[in-house]
């Protein structure tokens, strides 16, 4: 019984078996413990045999696809009573997690960033994440400022994580094989409690600034500025977005508040 990728749900099995040990290694836990985890998108379980071998961590399971899970059933016996149908993206997670809970997993492309918005929503229950995202998107995530690759996603989750980019894997690795190369990255929540700003103009700010990222801040940021235009002589804004790290942002937001 094999399950075909489907897709409209973004799948690409990964078929690798050393890749999908590495990424379960990747996910790390204090000694002594035994860490609630979700792995989304298990499909057909080759990173979830790795996961439900550890005795470290407590495994559940979300999986939209019916026939994924019908298979992770019949194949893994351990996944009774671990495994979720559900589509992660609705999925209210304080209903399965109390506590604190690690996420890992093999995300599909195609909501990658969905999947980063919600964990930023959960960020005080979510303390580490491990997962392998198109190459791209994950070097945009763990980028620096002042690169043309750092962007929206990169402020809104470094200002909450401190993230590590681990390796790259080839499309060699899945069946079928994507048409881009992948990376494995891993976010831990930093010490940060909160932003010292607006959240929401926080967010605005950042967005819109990089929704027009070739113009100056003075000139894409008007829209939000409005009645005090006197603001725009702050030399912050003659700058560009790419060129602010997450505390200049928090900066700018308190200006414009």
């Amino acid at each position: 019984m094999e399950v075909r990728a489907k897709k409209a749900l973004g799948q690409h099995f990964l078929t690798d078996l050393s890749i999908a040990q590495k990424i379960a290694d990747a996910l790390e836990t204090e000694e002594s413990t035994v860490a609630p985890t979700l792995e989304i998108g298990p499909g057909m379980g080759v990173l979830s045999q790795y996961l439900l071998e550890r005795k470290d961590i407590d495994l559940k399971m979300v999986e939209i696809d019916t026939e994924s899970v019908n298979y992770l059933l019949t194949h893994f016996p351990k996944a009774n009573g671990r495994l979720l149908e559900a589509d992660f993206l609705k999925l209210p997670l304080e209903k399965f997690f109390s506590g604190q809970f690690c996420v890992i997993g093999n995300f599909p492309y195609n909501i990658s960033s969905q999947i980063f918005f919600k964990i930023l929503e959960y960020r005080q229950q979510i303390p580490q994440v491990v997962c392998m995202i198109q190459k791209e998107v994950a070097e945009r995530i763990a980028e620096k400022p002042g690169t043309k690759t750092y962007g929206i996603l990169s402020v809104l989750l470094q200002a909450w994580y401190d993230i590590e980019y681990l390796f790259t894997v080839g499309e060699g690795a899945f069946n079928p094989p994507p048409k881009v190369k992948s990376a494995v990255i891993r976010l831990k929540r930093n010490s940060r409690t909160e932003l010292g700003c607006d959240e929401s103009l926080f967010k605005a700010v950042v967005k819109t600034g990089f929704n027009q990222r070739r113009k100056t801040l003075r000139n894409s940021l008007k829209p939000l500025v409005k009645e005090k235009a006197e603001y725009l002589s702050d030399p912050i804004f003659d700058l560009r977005p790419e060129r602010l790290s997450v505390e200049d942002f928090v900066r700018l937001t308190n200006i414009i508040a």
